[in-house]
């Protein structure tokens, strides 16, 4: 650990560190099981709204700060008053055998002088749950966060009660850091956060391990997978 000339522990210096760009609000990013485009009211509302009415019982919602939708206008003019911003910058996930969107994910809290974003508002509808679109839609994110723009940390925050979003955050490789007590609330009621995040310098590991999970040796005619996402991430060194 480096010192100062006091004495005192300080962090290890950045050589050459400058500040990054933003991400691209209109560049795609494209898989093979789906693409993220940047939400559209006009292109993506209808699409979202009848994938999103699939979940008869609306448990997508529960952990969001906004919906159920009661109505498609009602879902379009969410879009168009809060969802259309830069930050948060909104993705559809569309499916790549038939052009429908299925879910949304954002980049949020985004801070390019320090090379820090979040991914959040993540809603996948019945139609991507459980299917490796869903695993592609976030190693794309990840890919475009650390390789085309070089940034050195990307967090996933939830409600510390939300189990679902949790497991997911750690079968994708977020290492957990805590619960943050009474952070916030919505929908009138608390929440603890609790905070996940990856490195750049943990990238290259998953990033192959996403990488041989994705490739199409990995799945059967039926398209299931043959070996499971923490299979194919290498050991750590």
């Amino acid at each position: 650990m480096p010192r100062n000339e006091l004495g005192q522990e300080i962090g290890e210096a950045l050589s050459g560190w400058k500040p990054r760009a933003a991400p691209p609000g209109e560049a795609t990013m494209d898989g093979r099981f789906c693409k993220l485009e940047r939400l559209s009211a006009g292109r993506h509302a209808a699409g979202l709204y009848d994938a999103f009415c699939e979940d008869k019982e609306n448990r997508i919602w529960t952990y969001l700060p906004y919906g159920p939708f009661a109505s498609l206008s009602e879902f379009r003019a969410w879009i168009e008053s809060d969802a259309s911003g830069e930050d948060p910058l909104f993705h559809t996930i569309i499916d790549a055998a038939d052009g429908k969107p299925i879910g949304v994910a954002s980049y949020l809290r985004i801070t390019p002088a320090v090379g820090v974003i979040e991914v959040g508002h993540i809603n996948f509808s019945p139609r991507l749950q459980r299917r490796a679109a869903a695993t592609e839609a976030m190693y794309l994110m990840m890919a475009r966060v650390f390789d085309e723009l070089g940034y050195r940390r990307y967090e996933w925050k939830c409600d510390s009660l939300n189990k679902g979003s949790r497991r997911a955050a750690e079968r994708l490789g977020f290492r957990f850091e805590g619960v943050f007590r009474q952070a916030t609330i919505y929908k009138q009621r608390n929440r603890d956060t609790a905070w996940y995040a990856i490195l750049d310098s943990e990238w290259p590991r998953l990033k192959r391990g996403f990488e041989s999970w994705l490739s199409p040796g990995n799945f059967n005619a039926d398209g299931q997978q043959k070996r499971s996402l923490s299979d194919c991430f290498p050991a750590e060194a």
